[in-house]
């Protein structure tokens, strides 16, 4: 039975094939000609319903169906009209009795308005419709796939979703191209009509006169009852795949149904609605309009459009305070707005005294957010998405790259306005404290000075708040002329987000939670469960992993590859030569065994530009390692630490011209020290070992720190 349902297409377009031959009773004509009157609708309907058109990608193969069905009905009905004096069932003579109604020429009229309506507004249009759209969407297929690709690129998309893309598009073609070549059908099937319709009365009259021996008058009322029968019965239903035809082709822009695009986009206009009543109630002072009728309708037009205009301007505030809360220039609780997908803090009671009574709310004034980010009042709209701000949505961008490159989930960020900030400003805490802090102009443009611009740009001057760079405020009209000049122009939302993406990642160590370990261990358990319980607890505390994590991440190194960083550890302490607490001993082994992940970060078509120690330095600075009680420390002299960071800070120079971060390479001894020494002053620089460093990267050196003598300081 299953097998045969699985064939059920198959075999009703063999039984509409046998429609073309054999001959059926009225009454299963009757049956045939109401199956298709409701097949018909129930197309119509999902029309209506879908979101989009490839949720009904089969309907140029149903369309070709339908019709050949409803011709293999005509076939029928003609065969019966002209075999059996003008009878072909009840359905037939229903439809003919209620149009004609005693009024032959009233009847066929209306019935060929309705005919010339369908075949040249509603199928003519449809053809046209469709053609239009397969032609538009072949033409853009380039665009959109390279769209796709730079998507791809930038990290917006993943392979599947790239591939899921490329795949909707490629249908996308193939339906447009479909629908254009099934629109030729129903065209087809509104011609065929009108032949039939000829048929049926010309020679059922000759026949009925021939045979009957009945008078033509007679004769023309039988057969024009049926004639006309007959043409409604092929019509409505060919009416309503045509409406669907029309319906599916032009929803190439909707965001949802039918019914949710109507109510939406007519209710989003109400001051149209209101001067269409007005209109109408204009229109009711000729003499002779039924004032009754057209003053009820202009009524409710324009209370309908004054409903929705009061409405509309209560939902932005509703929204504004549900997303962004009541900061202290604005009534209510202090609220926030979390990313999509982001638990939101419980409603409020607008009383702040009555909130407090209960002593569990007090409680929640303790609790520090890892990060928070606070906005002056006019850069609300960058955050609030009720009027197209885009924040929230460049934030979560931003934490799936993160997650991808560096293995670690940044936590939920706490958006929220203060009236503490001048209008422009915005600031980012971490921890509850202050980290970072910027002005934005959100009707200009950022534009980035290059060493030697060709010419200054008008603009107000600032200095870029991620790293520094001395930039120009401009109006957006001077955009391109800036980038002519050779300015790197960026947008208000870019500037903040770069901003605030470069203070999570310098940040990053302190954002890595025990709470946080214990998720990525069990998120590695998935994949190397055997690994993780070799490891934990028994061998590796939590707290301990945790610092070695804290480790890397501040020094830049990802931590995404959790087995191999898991595999050192159990490998490094299970040596006897390693004390279980050399945290930095065990820090150094998972770096060197990471060294094609570091070596990709600061190599660039091959090469890696590094600033060298001298080798007398490096000798001075492994005597000076001292053993303390937490650990090796280097001590020395002030002088020789002064000259190191002045050094260090011409070599730093030379990197301005490169892509890569400032890299100082010293023996893997020596390594820690170093970066310790100089994290304080330049926490950007990173300190490598010639052992991170892959086998397949030319080192090129651009400069040298050197071991002074007291002549040279002087000099």
């Amino acid at each position: 039975m299953k097998k045969l349902l699985s064939y059920s297409i198959v075999l009703f377009v063999l039984v509409i094939v046998l429609l073309l031959i054999i001959p059926l009773p009225e009454a299963l004509v009757d049956v045939a000609i109401i199956f298709n009157i409701s097949l018909s609708m129930m197309i119509l309907v999902t029309t209506m319903t879908i979101r989009e058109p490839l949720e009904f990608s089969v309907f140029p193969s149903i369309l070709l169906v339908t019709t050949l069905y409803r011709l293999g009905i005509n076939v029928s009905t003609t065969r019966n009209i002209l075999t059996n004096g003008g009878s072909s069932g009840q359905v037939i003579k229903a439809f003919g009795d209620f149009i004609l109604q005693g009024n032959v020429v009233v009847g066929l009229v209306i019935y060929l308005i309705i005919v010339l309506m369908q075949f040249l507004v509603i199928t003519k249009g449809a053809e046209r419709v469709a053609e239009v759209a397969a032609r538009f969407t072949l033409d853009a297929m380039p665009g959109k796939q390279m769209a796709i690709d730079a998507d791809l690129s930038s990290g917006l998309i993943n392979e599947q979703q790239a591939k899921e893309r490329r795949e909707k598009i490629q249908r996308e073609a193939d339906f447009y191209g479909s629908m254009d070549g099934a629109t030729k059908i129903v065209k087809g099937d509104s011609v065929m009509s009108l032949i039939t319709t000829a048929i049926n009365l010309i020679g059922g009259v000759i026949i009925g006169v021939i045979q009957s021996g009945s008078t033509l008058d007679q004769v023309f009322i039988t057969y024009s009852i049926a004639t006309v029968g007959d043409g409604l019965v092929g019509q409505i239903p060919s009416l309503l795949i045509s409406t669907a035809t029309g319906m599916i082709v032009t929803r190439a822009v909707s965001e949802g149904s039918l019914n949710e695009d109507v109510s939406k986009q007519f209710l989003a206009q109400p001051y149209a609605i209101m001067i269409a009543g007005i209109a109408t109630a204009v229109i009711s002072i000729i003499p002779g309009m039924p004032i009754l009728q057209m003053g009820i309708v202009s009524v409710i037009l324009v209370t309908g459009g004054y409903y929705l205009v009061k409405r509309i301007k209560e939902e932005p505030t509703a929204a504004l305070a549900m997303q962004m809360g009541a900061g202290p220039g604005m009534a209510g609780m202090p609220g926030a707005m979390m990313p999509p997908g982001e638990e939101e803090p419980p409603a409020k009671p607008v009383s702040e005294e009555e909130f407090y009574k209960d002593v569990n709310n007090v409680y929640n004034l303790l609790t520090v957010e890892p990060i928070e980010m606070e906005f002056g009042y006019s850069l609300i709209p960058l955050a609030d998405e009720s009027v197209g701000g885009r924040l929230i949505s460049r934030i979560v961008i931003f934490r799936r790259q993160y997650a991808q490159d560096m293995g670690l989930v940044v936590p939920s960020i706490k958006l929220r306005d203060s009236s503490a900030l001048s209008t422009n400003e915005y600031c980012i805490r971490i921890k509850g404290e202050e980290v970072a802090r910027g002005e934005l102009l959100i009707d200009y443009f950022l534009a980035l000075e290059p060493e030697n611009p060709e010419k200054i740009i008008d603009g107000i001057e600032t200095i870029e708040p991620a790293y520094g760079i001395p930039s120009r405020w401009i109006r957006p009209e001077d955009r391109e002329r800036a980038e002519l000049y050779g300015y790197t122009v960026i947008d208000p939302l870019s500037v903040m987000v770069t901003h605030l993406s470069e203070v999570i990642r310098q940040h990053a160590y302190e954002l890595l939670t025990r709470q946080e370990v214990v998720h990525l261990i069990e998120n590695t358990k998935k994949t190397a469960p055997e690994l993780v319980d070799e490891a934990f607890p028994n061998l590796i505390s939590y707290g301990f992993f945790q610092r070695i994590l804290t480790s890397l991440l501040k020094e830049g190194v990802p931590i995404k590859d959790m087995e191999t960083i898991i595999e050192t550890m159990i490998d490094t302490l299970q040596e006897t030569g390693i004390p279980v607490k050399d945290m930095d001993g065990v820090t150094e082994r998972i770096r060197v065994a990471l060294k094609r992940t570091i070596t990709r970060l600061y190599c660039e078509d091959g090469s890696m530009k590094v600033i060298t120690l001298d080798g007398e330095l490096e000798r001075t600075m492994a005597g000076s390692v001292n053993k303390g009680e937490s650990g090796y420390y280097m001590a020395l002299s002030p002088d020789i630490i002064q000259s190191l960071i002045r050094q260090l800070s011409e070599q730093i120079r030379k990197f301005n011209g490169f892509s890569q971060n400032p890299v100082v390479l010293t023996s893997q001894v020596m390594r820690v020290h170093f970066y310790r020494l100089v994290e304080p002053f330049y926490p950007n620089v990173r300190v490598l070992s010639f052992n991170e460093i892959a086998s397949n990267v030319q080192i090129q050196s651009v400069g040298s720190l050197r071991l002074e003598s007291a002549g040279m300081r002087q000099g």
